[in-house]
């Protein structure tokens, strides 16, 4: 078994510019092989799966949707939350099974999961069947490993060191929209968070390259990017940036759709709020999450910030910004959060009407401050605060929506729809999901254009088109 070497994570160090040299040998041992992805978490998990595929294909592999006709089974993990845990080992059964009656199938576990010591030791132990576990720091090395575990030729890769990943090649899921990584790893130490133990310190990259990026998807044709960052507005201070200059620099790109995720309210600046509404190809849409209404909770939480401020900092960028629609997380239930400290989260809920919320129990992980602190609250009692919770978003997110009734919007279509064959999806410049139906719709894919929505729900708007 191939395994991550951990101490990358305390050192940080990356490299750079990537270069994989494959000779005729190389190429036959992947002819008619092919390979299954799964990707579990957040965006950046995601993006990471894009660089994964291109170097997947670039040795010659095929994707397949149907596992069992896999060659490779990569399984890119999340660590954020205990289900994706849970999710990641029931996955592996199907596996070991697949392993137990095939010769040919290589197993890899990459992400976030891989950087954790006590998962790759309960891996070694009880599953040990997977052939490679990589981490999020050396995904580069995953052609090199997987050409050593068929056969017993060497695959070179030349790089260069630096302090953050550059010369990345990505296989992406659309042509029309694109992640750009901008930054990697957080210095804020949430005490309930695993991401500075999984992706590390921060570390900008520079503008130029960021630049360059963007104006290369510009040119083939892509009509949004969204700026990548686990802490995305603390980008530069590491390099004498700022992410407020980056912002507007995209923005002179001319690209037409920008936007960025996910924001820390701790780092969100009134520069940042004055260039988003300077550019009309930033789009209004801001996730800012909040996390707990409770000062008390928010002070255990190491989020650095007030209910007070957090409600100053929101009612600044809607003053601003009128048209911005602004959509946060939520942790119930953190260790020994009272029915006071609920309730003061209900009240912010209710105080900024957010467009949406992606809410949760708290899910303990181990190796953070969180995971080590006492909880007297029932299991019992966090689901009936989630189910409180929800309700109440739902009912602001529904209100949030009636107001497009009848109204005509500008929607970036992706793809058709998924329930319907004769509809077209796309989001509007607020992050709005639009279901569209017309004369003609599936020319529209890849495109921006007016929609008048007819019908809204909480979670998705109807429209047709605008002719």
């Amino acid at each position: 078994m191939h395994l991550p070497d951990l101490e990358v994570a305390k050192k940080r160090e990356k490299k750079e510019n990537k270069y994989i040299t494959l000779n005729e040998d190389i190429k036959k041992v992947f002819t008619n092989k092919k390979y299954f992805l799964r990707t579990y978490g957040c965006q950046m998990n995601v993006h990471d799966s894009e660089a994964i595929r291109s170097y997947l294909e670039r040795l010659g592999l095929v994707n397949t949707s149907n596992i069992e006709e896999a060659n490779v089974i990569v399984l890119n993990t999340c660590a954020i939350r205990e289900n994706a845990r849970d999710k990641v080992i029931g996955f592996l059964g199907k596996c070991h099974y697949l392993k137990k009656n095939r010769n040919d199938v290589k197993i890899v576990i990459a992400g976030c999961m891989s950087e954790q010591p006590d998962f790759v030791s309960l891996i070694k132990e009880k599953y040990s069947f997977v052939d490679i576990i990589i981490g999020t720091h050396n995904l580069y090395d995953l052609p090199k490993l997987l050409v050593q575990e068929f056969s017993k030729l060497e695959i070179e890769v030349y790089s260069e060191s630096d302090e953050v990943l550059e010369g990345m090649q990505y296989e992406r899921d659309s042509k029309y929209t694109a992640w750009i990584n901008i930054m990697y790893g957080c210095d804020k130490f949430c005490t309930y968070c695993i991401v500075p133990y999984t992706r590390g310190r921060e570390r900008s990259r520079k503008k130029e390259d960021i630049l360059k990026e963007v104006m290369e998807l510009k040119n083939k044709g892509y009509k949004e990017v969204t700026l990548l960052g686990q802490n995305v507005n603390a980008y530069g201070r590491d390099i004498g940036e700022k992410f407020s200059d980056l912002l507007e620099s995209v923005a002179k790109t001319g690209i037409e759709r920008i936007r960025f995720v996910t924001s820390h309210p701790w780092n969100f600046t009134d520069e940042m709020i004055d260039v988003i509404a300077k550019y009309k190809n930033i789009m209004p849409y801001i996730h800012l999450p909040i996390q707990s209404g409770s000062n008390e909770i928010l002070r255990r939480m190491n989020r650095r910030y007030t209910k007070e401020e957090y409600i100053e900092l929101f009612n600044k960028i809607k003053t601003k910004i009128p048209n911005a629609t602004i959509t946060t997380d939520i942790i119930v239930g953190f260790p020994n959060e009272t029915r006071e400290d609920f309730e003061e989260t209900l009240d912010v809920v209710k105080t900024c009407e957010f467009d949406g919320a992606y809410t949760f129990i708290f899910s303990p992980r181990e190796g953070t401050p969180a995971s080590r602190m006492e909880d007297k609250v029932t299991l019992e009692e966090k689901e009936q605060r989630l189910y409180e919770l929800n309700e109440l978003v739902n009912y602001y997110a529904n209100k949030s929506n009636q107001k497009l009734l009848n109204k005509e919007v500008e929607v970036l279509v992706l793809g058709k729809s998924e329930k319907d064959n004769a509809k077209v999806y796309g989001y509007t410049d607020t992050m709005k999901l639009v279901n569209i139906e017309g004369v003609n719709v599936k020319d529209t894919i890849g495109k921006i254009i007016k929609v008048k929505i007819k019908d809204a729900k909480s979670f998705s708007l109807d429209g047709e088109v605008v002719l």
